[in-house]
């Protein structure tokens, strides 16, 4: 390969020789990131519930000439987690890119009425989860010269809204154990932590939250997933926030 085309693959396909674990790659943002960190160079590994969904997004990536794996798994099995941790750590030495997206958005209801049950439910996923795949890749991103970590929120996290509290202390309990593990590694590790808001969005969760909205009128998951590819290619520092319009 000649100079110049080695710097237009650089351009081409930024993420070259990374592995990155994208979570919820079924559909979704979860699924257009996986497409769209594919076509930037990753080899990337889907994860979630679905395996005939996620069969569907990784064809997608070989038909675009991209490299994946699947590994369906329910994130809130005890052991799930670990699984996987120990199935990618025999397989490749680090981990460059965790995007943490499968949530849970649960029933909207005041305050007084959130069932006990579906509470717990909603917090395994959309907190317990997510603590436990920060410990199991921990090693592995670790291991790797420029690892990072997206964490995907929203914006009752931050602001809370009638009806919207139990999702919204998810979120917020959520940016917080992302937050914290960012500022103990960013000493003593090249690991960098960046907490994303997709902002309104044409998903299933969206449209079960407000379903009289026209999905037309709001952005297509792939605007997302081509920022995120794009914030991965950014020296941003720990503590990153943004919302994309």
């Amino acid at each position: 390969m000649t100079d110049i085309n080695a710097a237009a693959a650089a351009v081409d396909r930024p993420l070259s020789g990374q592995v990155a674990l994208v979570t919820g790659a079924s559909k979704g943002i979860g699924a257009a990131t996986a497409i769209a960190l594919a076509a930037a160079g990753a080899h990337v590994v889907l994860t979630a519930r679905t395996a005939a969904s996620l069969e569907a997004v990784e064809n997608a990536i070989f038909d675009a000439g991209g490299s994946a794996t699947i590994a369906p798994l329910d994130l809130t099995q005890a052991d799930a987690i670990a699984r996987l941790g120990s199935a990618i750590g025999e397989r490749w030495p680090a981990l460059d890119i965790l995007v943490l997206n499968a949530a849970m958005l649960g029933t909207l209801a005041p305050v007084p009425a959130i069932d006990p049950t579906e509470m717990a439910a909603v917090l395994t996923l959309n907190i317990s989860a997510q603590a436990a795949l920060i410990a199991a890749f921990d090693p592995m991103l670790r291991k790797s010269k420029r690892a990072r970590v997206i964490a995907m929120t929203s914006s009752v996290g931050r602001k809370p809204r009638a009806y919207w509290g139990l999702y919204g202390a998810s979120k917020a309990a959520f940016e917080t154990i992302v937050s914290a593990y960012g500022d103990e590694m960013e000493q003593i590790s090249a690991i960098r932590t960046a907490i994303v808001d997709p902002g309104a969005t044409r998903t299933d969760m969206r449209r079960r939250a407000y379903p009289g909205e026209d999905p037309k009128s709001v952005k297509e998951p792939s605007v997302v997933a081509d920022r995120i590819v794009a914030l991965l290619t950014e020296d941003f520092v720990t503590g990153h926030f943004e919302r994309v319009g």
